[in-house]
């Protein structure tokens, strides 16, 4: 597993042992940061379920700010470390080992871009979306990603949140939620035509 592009290109990235962290296809990591491409420099991230730190550090790589990586479990955040320290990105990251309620509840400032990839089947996504949206964490323009299964349904809005894209790849899906505003209103329209 490498960085695709930006400043960490090329860098090969530690990946787990075992099937308990399931690292984004190299495929859909790129077709993520093409969907992505006018939202990264100079914006906050956030990794929600980092497992290795890819997606962060991908993010990271092509100039974003700032990336919070945040997974329960203890062997992820180590693997995530690790790779941030390849990288030497430590200065513009944040690691919080906690469930996903606890890692939002640390998180002091908006963020403008949440990729949300837990395990999948695992029923929490709305749970996500919902604490996203009570704690008012999302800039005003920010968006979050969701990677989940092919066969999911995720729900076309959540709070102040609506389902602004959604793309296919294989067994993956892409879900792209936006606050209620003209800008979520006109990527909307743009994937209807």
């Amino acid at each position: 597993m490498r960085v695709i592009t930006g400043e960490f290109r090329g860098r090969k990235l530690d990946t787990p042992i075992g099937n308990d962290i399931r690292p984004t296809s190299d495929k859909v990591k790129e077709s993520i940061f093409n969907i992505l491409m006018n939202d990264i420099y100079g914006r906050v991230f956030c990794d929600l379920f980092s497992g290795t730190g890819s997606l962060g550090i991908e993010a990271l790589s092509r100039g974003a700010r700032r990336c919070y990586f945040c997974d329960s479990s203890r062997d992820s955040v180590n693997l995530t470390k690790t790779n941030i320290k390849k990288c030497n990105a430590e200065s513009r990251s944040v690691v919080i080992l906690a469930d996903f309620m606890r890692a939002l509840s640390r998180i002091d400032e908006k963020v403008d871009v949440f990729i949300l990839d837990p395990p999948y089947k695992a029923g929490i996504y709305e749970k996500c979306l919902q604490q996203i949206d009570y704690l008012d964490l999302l800039s005003p323009e920010g968006i979050i990603l969701a990677e989940h299964g092919a066969a999911d349904h995720m729900p076309d809005s959540f709070g102040r949140l609506t389902k602004v894209r959604e793309k296919k790849y294989g067994k993956t899906k892409l879900s792209i939620y936006q606050c209620v505003t003209e800008a979520g209103q006109e990527l909307q329209e743009e994937d209807n035509e």
